[in-house]
């Protein structure tokens, strides 16, 4: 019985070194800050401290309880985060199963038999066994300890994969309710323009009835209302759209969901940058490729352990009699230890082409890695750029929408007594709705330009009370 044992023990000894590379996170390069990122004196994006600021809801920045309420159903409702949620359950289930590995099997079995024949063959018997046996392969090399490891950094990897499915659907629900709100706001601003219209529509056909204007007036009075009920009735489509798509994001069918119209805050909340290094533990996406290359770099030592011999304990114990009465006396006990060894020999080097693969594998994933990170930078400079291309643009286009505004009042007034053609007053017209239309969009523009900077930034940001 000493052998079992001292085999046993050294097993569990050599069980202590696992083969293939230690795993070191991708080197990659990273500035000292943004490159886009605003000056103190740049006016458009005032500082915000980090160090008072904490990660959390980010769409609460916005100060918008119909947004709030809706981002809160994309948690529960939506099937795309429901995927990544049940992936994630599924890699936490695949750690378990890889951790059970390391441990014995044991199983019970028990059978009862009746037999006979005629003739000298013999009479009529019964057989009765009943027994446990375990065995167990020792982790010698540390391949079973690498596939904890492997399984352990793939379900980080869907964990990662779970925050960024919110994230995408958390942007995307604001950025469409945000491209809703632009469309009510406009859908006033156009009804405020066609009543506008048909007043002048009405002003030209009485100066033509009097014989003051000519029918050339009238016609393109005539036109100008009929183009702003055609954006009216585009206007209308766009928003339906775009509810529809709140609705499927909420995790609701289209026709059972609906957005009353409402005014529309167009604050647009300050994002604290940080630093370049702290986008790498911030973005989900970052942080399931570099997940993944941990989980390449375990397949690498899988792989290794195929070079060395494998070892297989086995034993059972139990009972076997002619009777279920006497089944259970010592005399009837059996028993037995079995050691097995396997090693190939020859594999016209299979076990090296799997090594080079995984280590290839390796090789891909750190790439893969360091070019999200790429990407991960890019896309805040983009973000950063352009919020500060619609900062500037802001008090422009506000400033040239109230010029179109008064131009389009003079000269109305002036066409009323004369001194204008209508021409000259349809021009004005289009160029102050066309202002106005502007503005409400660069004002959504800003807000989704702030939801894409903070989905770059890797989620959002809450300030402290």
């Amino acid at each position: 019985m000493k052998t079992p044992l001292l085999v046993m023990t050294t097993a569990a000894l050599l069980s202590a070194c696992a083969i293939g590379p230690a795993y070191q996170r991708p080197d990659v390069s990273t500035a000292a800050a943004y490159k886009e990122a605003p000056t103190a004196d740049a006016g458009w994006f005032p500082a915000a401290p980090a160090d008072a600021l904490d990660r959390g809801p980010w769409w609460q920045l916005f100060n918008d309880a119909e947004l709030n309420t809706l981002v809160a159903k994309v948690e529960v409702s939506n099937q795309n985060v429901a995927a990544a949620v049940a992936a994630y359950a599924q890699a936490q289930a695949l750690v378990r199963e890889q951790r059970a590995s390391l441990f014995p099997t044991v199983g019970a079995n028990g059978s009862a038999t009746r037999s006979g024949g005629g003739g000298s063959v013999g009479g009529t018997g019964n057989s009765v066994q009943a027994g446990v046996s375990a065995s167990w392969a020792p982790d010698l090399w540390g391949a079973l300890r690498r596939s904890v490891e492997s399984a352990q950094a793939g379900a980080q990897a869907s964990e990662a994969d779970l925050a960024a499915a919110r994230l995408s659907a958390q942007g995307l629900l604001a950025s469409d309710y945000f491209g809703l709100r632009d469309a009510d706001n406009e859908l006033v601003l156009v009804r405020s323009s066609v009543a506008a219209y048909e007043r002048a529509l009405q002003i030209t056909t009485n100066r033509y009835n009097a014989g003051i204007a000519p029918r050339t007036d009238v016609l393109q009075a005539q036109t100008t209302l009929s183009n702003a009920r055609a954006d009216l009735a585009s206007l209308t489509a766009q928003r339906a759209q775009l509810e529809h798509a709140i609705a499927v994001l909420v995790g609701q069918s289209p026709a059972e969901f609906a957005i009353a119209p409402a005014a529309w805050s167009m604050a647009v909340p300050l994002v604290p940058l940080g630093v370049p290094s702290e986008l790498l533990q911030r973005r989900p996406d970052i942080a399931s490729a570099e997940r993944a290359v941990a989980q390449a770099n375990a397949q690498i030592g899988i792989q290794r352990s195929a070079y060395f011999p494998s070892l297989t304990l086995s034993g059972s114990a139990g009972y076997a009699g002619s009777r279920v009465a006497d089944l259970f006396s010592a005399s009837n006990s059996l028993w037995s230890l079995g050691l097995s060894v396997a090693q190939t020999i020859f594999d016209a080097g299979a076990t090296r082409a799997r090594v080079e693969q995984a280590e290839a594998g390796r090789d891909a994933a750190v790439a893969k890695y360091r070019q999200t990170v790429l990407a991960a930078f890019q896309a805040v400079e983009d973000q950063l750029s352009a919020a500060r291309s619609l900062a500037e643009q802001a008090e422009l286009r506000r400033t040239a929408s109230e010029a179109a505004d008064l131009t389009e009042q003079q000269l109305l007034n002036r066409y009323k007594v004369g001194q204008v053609s209508y021409t000259d007053v349809v021009t004005a017209q289009a160029s102050a709705l066309s202002a106005r239309r502007t503005l409400s969009q660069l004002a959504a523009n800003r807000q989704t330009s702030a939801i894409a900077l903070i989905q770059a930034l890797g989620g959002g940001w809450h300030q402290q009370p």
